[in-house]
């Protein structure tokens, strides 16, 4: 009640002072000359359109300015739905939010070295936004580029799921060009840092039933249990998108068609998108980018067990 009170004494206190202003009262003259004027006039149409321009624009800013923390807080909402999805943990109907701290340990990692970084606000961090600041990221060198990024940031938000002390799942922020557009998502591994467990892409504007197909369960469904670096030299897949790898290098990849389980290679292997190769392409490009050392592999390399690490 006293809030109202104070807020009314506020806003009294400023009609006031708007009242005694001299622009203010030119402007009120001049009104009530325009709405004299005949229909017909000119200056009177003209005048009630740039009014009612200028009467939208303030609402329009209003509301961006007023409903600015109810989409950061959806934007954040979404992003962590979309962790717990790609980490197996998301059930219908339940706390996002509660799920997520329940269940979820974010952490920043150093991608030159693979450490743990514990001076910067894990919650507050944004991976997107340092990309963009060149304190905060560095250029990628173009044969280097197979992800078409141009730049990085120098740290990344990784996200660990957890039981009994024990890393369960290692969740793995990925982003590449594809045909129309650059894909963001997430790739999920066992705590062996090769076997892995679910992929999604939360933003992206590929075609929608070709390269937009990166969303669909069936397709997505195809990743787990495939395998990210080579145990063995891997020649070029056949009908492949993508050149060798030796042992201990990413070796990930969407082929043309459906992947022959019984054939040696395969495990490495994911069906291309029907129709979309250069979409393809990109999602292979980009998860070969971030599983490499210029991404996640100095990081893979110190968490890396077939056990689960304590920590």
């Amino acid at each position: 009640m006293l809030d109202k009170k104070v807020s009314g004494k506020h806003l009294e206190g400023f009609f006031a002072k708007l009242d005694k202003s001299e622009h203010y009262q030119k402007f009120k003259a001049y009104a009530k000359k325009v709405l004299a004027l005949g229909n017909d006039s000119l200056e009177k149409t003209i005048a009630i359109a740039v009014s009612l321009c200028l009467v939208c624009a303030v609402l329009v800013s209003f509301a961006a300015v007023a409903l600015k923390p109810l989409q950061v807080n959806n934007k954040e909402e979404d992003m962590k739905k979309n962790i717990l999805d790609v980490a197996g943990l998301l059930e219908e109907g339940a706390d996002i939010n509660a799920a997520f701290a329940e269940k979820i340990e974010p952490k920043i990692v150093d991608l030159a070295t693979g450490d743990y970084v514990e001076n910067i606000d894990v919650n507050e961090y944004d991976q997107r936004k340092a990309a963009k600041d060149p304190a905060q990221s560095v250029a990628i060198p173009k044969e280097k580029d197979i992800a078409h990024i141009r730049v990085k940031a120098k740290y990344a938000k990784v996200f660990l799921v957890k039981e009994g002390g024990a890393i369960k799942s290692i969740i793995l922020p990925m982003h590449g060009y594809g045909l129309w557009s650059t894909l963001y998502g997430f790739l999920s591994l066992d705590p062996d840092g090769q076997t892995v467990q679910s992929i999604n892409f939360y933003d992206q504007a590929e075609t929608p039933g070709l390269g937009g197909e990166v969303v669909n369960p069936n397709w997505r469904a195809l990743w787990k249990g495939k395998k990210v670096y080579a145990e063995t030299d891997q020649p070029s897949a056949e009908k492949g998108l993508i050149t060798e790898a030796d042992i201990g290098e990413p070796a990930l990849s969407l082929i043309k068609g459906a992947v022959d389980n019984t054939k040696p290679g395969s495990q490495y292997q994911v069906d291309g998108l029907a129709g979309a190769t250069l979409t393809s392409t990109g999602v292979s490009n980009l998860v070969r980018y971030w599983m490499s050392n210029e991404g996640f592999a100095p990081y893979l390399k110190k968490v890396r067990t077939v056990k689960g690490v304590k920590s």
